[in-house]
């Protein structure tokens, strides 16, 4: 979407707005629109950006399916120049919690640490409706270097 104001032209990032059912396939359905969405970006994300944004995608609504209040939960990606936005908004209003990670496989545990690693800003903002948690993940260029 472009405005024109006087001489200057603004143009709104690239977005995805997407309402999903807090059930087990709403990660799996987030994950695929997900991609979809980064491989449709000009300029064209490195794989290893569509992949980490996939991870932290599934994991923020894994943690809402599982841990949130509500039968739904939003994703909301935007494609800055310099870095992908992903923001997921559920009904709960208890913020995530580091938790040891459970290396026998059956409680998980690791999420929450692999997103903070991954984004360069995360944030849990307490709306009326619930959270949203936000992660910013920045895009590389092609010398390898994160944009900053």
């Amino acid at each position: 979407m472009s405005t024109t104001t006087g001489s200057r032209t603004l143009t709104a990032p690239p977005t995805l707005y997407v309402d999903l059912r807090s059930c087990p396939e709403g990660a799996g359905r987030a994950r695929h629109l997900a991609a979809e969405f980064l491989r449709g970006l000009d300029p064209v994300l490195h794989h290893e950006d569509i992949e980490a944004v996939v991870l932290v995608v599934s994991e923020l609504v894994t943690n809402a399916v599982r841990h949130a209040e509500g039968p739904s939960c939003a994703l909301h990606l935007s494609a800055c120049p310099e870095a992908i936005a992903v923001a997921v908004s559920d009904g709960s209003h208890v913020p995530p919690q580091p938790r040891t990670p459970d290396v026998s496989g059956e409680g998980g545990g690791f999420g929450w640490s692999m997103i903070h690693q991954i984004a360069e800003a995360v944030a849990v903002t307490d709306e009326t409706a619930g959270k949203t948690v936000s992660a910013l993940i920045p895009r590389h260029r092609a010398d390898g270097g994160a944009h900053h």
